[in-house]
């Protein structure tokens, strides 16, 4: 009798045990429930977030599974700081998702100070100190000196040697008319006649060597014929200034032409450097400015002065040319050689942000603006000039405001996806094809209809139809046909 009391006595223990334990684990689903129903309340389409539903199944459109959407309570109505309702399209992002992808912050401030416009200049020869040497006659190189491109050259240094018939008379009348000139012996009490004579004599001389001239015979040259009374038949190339040869096209025994360029020479003891930037730096570029140009294989530098001649347009780089010119000391710029130009710039007071922070779609350009506890906004912004990676905002923001400077990217792709999400799903237009789920204009489908218990059905290709008339039983089939309901 005492054992049963006691066998009693523990099965109602247990049974009070198990039945606490099934109170409690009710009562805990029960609350998980409840949460889970507070912040799952909707269904959307991964593939399109502006389909949504309260109930679970998979989405009409591609037929992937619809996935909860985790409700965010701040996001009903959210209000900045300073207690002003924000715009529909402001969101928000906790502080965990904003340490995840970067999010950054900046103050915009009002402030004026120098900055540095950065671009890359060529060196080219000043045109007014390059020498074209051409062939004025036809003939033929007799010797060439020791000299080739890139050669430093004298003023009046002899190049080459050549040969032409077209010399030879003017040669022999310069000579003819010198030993006339022998003949004629002046006393200083000549009459007017005699006079005459010497004053055509010299005036005929003058002649002579400037035909010898014109035919290309340097002044030296002629000058060496009259001083020694003979004849010279190999014409002398000279330098007609101090520089170096940029081309040379001569060698011994070669035929030329009249007209042919011969050497081509240029004084580099002072160049240009032609420097390509955009239309909206050129204000920054006055004429008579002194810029700095620095040689970056050199590791020296030199100044340069921005001429008063107007920059030409590229069509082809849709860039302005802009000239300075510089000395050149030593000859540490050649021609082709690439040099950097830095060109201090003040600019005003006025708001500078980052380049970054600024999102250009080409169309519009925005920045995304922090109200606080999480809230961005974009904001429609209007930019002036842009130097480095710094850009002048005109409209749009205030001193005061902080804008994000990072990760804006991010938070742009966030709010797109929101806002497609808000959108209502566009009603289909026309019939969808069962198989695919593609949507189908029924006047362009007429050959590819079939009509099955009591309905017909319109494909996007022979491909659907053909599968549709293997199994029209199929359950996907009946799914996407009662889409079309």
């Amino acid at each position: 009798m005492k054992a049963a009391k006691i066998a009693i006595l523990v099965l109602i223990v247990m049974a009070a045990f198990y039945a606490g334990v099934w109170y409690r684990s009710k009562n805990s689903g029960e609350a998980v429930s409840a949460s889970v129903g507070q912040k799952m309340l909707r269904y959307a389409c991964p593939m399109h977030p502006q389909y949504t539903s309260d109930k679970a199944g998979d989405c009409p459109s591609c037929g992937m599974r619809l996935v909860p959407m985790e409700k965010d309570d701040s996001e009903d109505n959210p209000v900045a700081n300073d207690g002003k309702e924000l715009d529909p399209p402001a969101l928000h992002i906790s502080l965990a998702k904003q340490q995840l992808i970067g999010v950054r912050l900046a103050t915009v401030e009002r402030s004026s100070g120098t900055n540095t416009l950065r671009a890359v200049g060529r060196v080219a020869p000043d045109e007014t100190r390059t020498y074209v040497i051409n062939a004025t006659v036809d003939g033929w190189i007799t010797s060439t000196m020791p000299n080739s491109t890139g050669s430093f050259v004298r003023k009046n240094e002899v190049l080459a040697t050549f040969f032409s018939p077209e010399f030879l008379a003017g040669v022999q009348s310069l000579l003819y008319g010198l030993s006339s000139m022998d003949r004629i012996q002046t006393t200083g009490k000549e009459n007017p006649v005699q006079k005459d004579q010497i004053a055509q004599f010299n005036q005929t001389l003058q002649q002579y060597k400037a035909a010898l001239r014109n035919l290309g015979m340097g002044a030296r040259q002629i000058q060496q014929i009259a001083d020694t009374r003979q004849f010279e038949e190999k014409v002398e190339i000279t330098s007609p200034a101090e520089g170096f040869i940029l081309t040379r096209k001569v060698s011994d025994g070669q035929r030329f032409n009249k007209g042919d360029e011969l050497y081509r020479i240029s004084d580099l003891s002072r160049v240009w450097i032609l420097v390509d930037i955009f239309e909206n730096e050129e204000r920054h570029l006055r004429p008579g400015e002194i810029v700095k140009i620095y040689l970056p294989n050199q590791g020296t530098s030199v100044s340069a002065r921005v001429t008063n001649i107007l920059p030409q347009f590229d069509p082809i780089t849709r860039t302005l040319k802009v000239r300075l010119e510089a000395d050149n000391p030593g000859f540490r710029l050649r021609p082709d050689m690439f040099a950097n130009v830095e060109l201090p710039v003040h600019y005003p007071p006025t708001i500078a942000i980052p380049s970054v922070a600024v999102l250009d779609t080409g169309r519009s350009k925005t920045v995304f603006v922090s109200r606080g506890d999480g809230h961005f906004e974009s904001r429609r912004v209007e930019t002036g000039w842009r130097m480095g990676d710094l850009i002048e905002i005109t409209n749009g923001l205030m001193p005061g405001e902080q804008i994000v400077v990072s990760g804006n990217f991010l938070i742009d792709s966030e709010s797109r996806l929101r806002a497609a999400a808000m959108e209502p799903m566009p009603e289909p237009a026309g019939a969808t094809d069962p198989v695919c789920g593609m949507q189908v204009d029924p006047a362009k489908a007429m050959d590819r209809k079939i009509a099955y218990q009591g309905r017909t059905y319109y494909f996007c290709s022979q491909y659907c139809m053909d599968k549709f008339q293997k199994d029209p039983s199929r359950r996907h089939y009946q799914i996407a046909s009662e889409s079309m309901k």
